[in-house]
């Protein structure tokens, strides 16, 4: 009797790209933290700062394109 085998959804190169996905997404979200004030009464100018209301988000949206093309790349025949 011979033993079934099992084969993984995703070939090396899909997990590769998800784990680059995850890296960006994560990267994105960090970029987005922090410009509060430490004293909640000061109002504070570094939450409208570029790299969070601009660079951010496209570096998030960069790492779900990449996820989702991670999903859908079909592997090499």
């Amino acid at each position: 009797m011979s033993k079934p085998t099992t084969e993984f959804l995703f070939k090396k190169d899909n997990y590769i790209l998800l784990l680059t996905s995850i890296a960006f997404i994560v990267v994105g979200f960090i970029l987005m933290s922090g410009g509060g004030s430490d004293d909640p009464t000061k109002y504070s100018e570094a939450i409208f700062s570029s790299t969070r209301i601009t660079v951010a988000p496209i570096v998030v949206l960069i790492g779900f394109t990449i996820g989702f093309y991670a999903i859908m790349k079909k592997p090499k025949a």
